[in-house]
């Protein structure tokens, strides 16, 4: 799935792009291209940083009387789901910005609502972790923080001009 993700946005672009005016190419291209690359680090972080954790506490369960003998398809099962979890989860930084864009949210509107980020950031990772231990959740929480602080970021840099022509609403009201 990985390795056929650009064939399958390039079709997909190749799909779209003839219904789109000149300054939504302009803008759905940089969109396409970093989501692919945030979906693709986030995927690699979930596989080299979380993915040994998370596999030696289910390997953990082994003691004398029970041996842990995983199939191949358990191990893919959970390998997957890392890979989507966190490549979603990386996509929060373009997420923002795109809200931004369709002005929904700015910098102000996310510094106010930072400590329900937080509540919302390990809710979700106690939700989407595919082990119940806390070290896997912290390791999916501590990025999703992370990233809602780059969102900021990225939406003071990016997000100045909407595309739709209603960011001045949500700044002055």
């Amino acid at each position: 799935m990985l390795i056929s993700s650009p064939v399958i946005f390039y079709q997909i672009w190749r799909f779209v792009a003839p219904g789109l005016y000149g300054h939504e190419k302009r803008i759905a291209l940089p969109f396409s291209i970093i989501s692919t690359i945030c979906f693709l680090s986030g995927a690699a972080f979930g596989y080299l940083i979380v993915f040994p954790p998370a596999f030696r506490f289910l390997v953990g369960y082994s003691n004398e009387v029970l041996e842990v003998m995983p199939a191949v398809d358990e191990y893919f099962s959970l390998a997957v789901r890392l890979f989507i979890a966190f490549g979603v989860v990386f996509e929060l930084p373009v997420f923002m910005v795109f809200l931004a864009k369709m002005g929904m949210v700015n910098p102000a509107f996310l510094r106010k609502n930072r400590r329900y980020a937080i509540l919302i950031c390990f809710v979700i990772a106690a939700i989407v972790t595919p082990t119940p231990d806390v070290v896997n959740q912290l390791l999916m929480a501590v990025p999703l923080l992370v990233l809602y602080e780059l969102s900021i970021i990225a939406v003071v840099v990016f997000g100045k001009k909407s595309f739709l022509g209603f960011n001045d609403e949500v700044e002055n009201g």
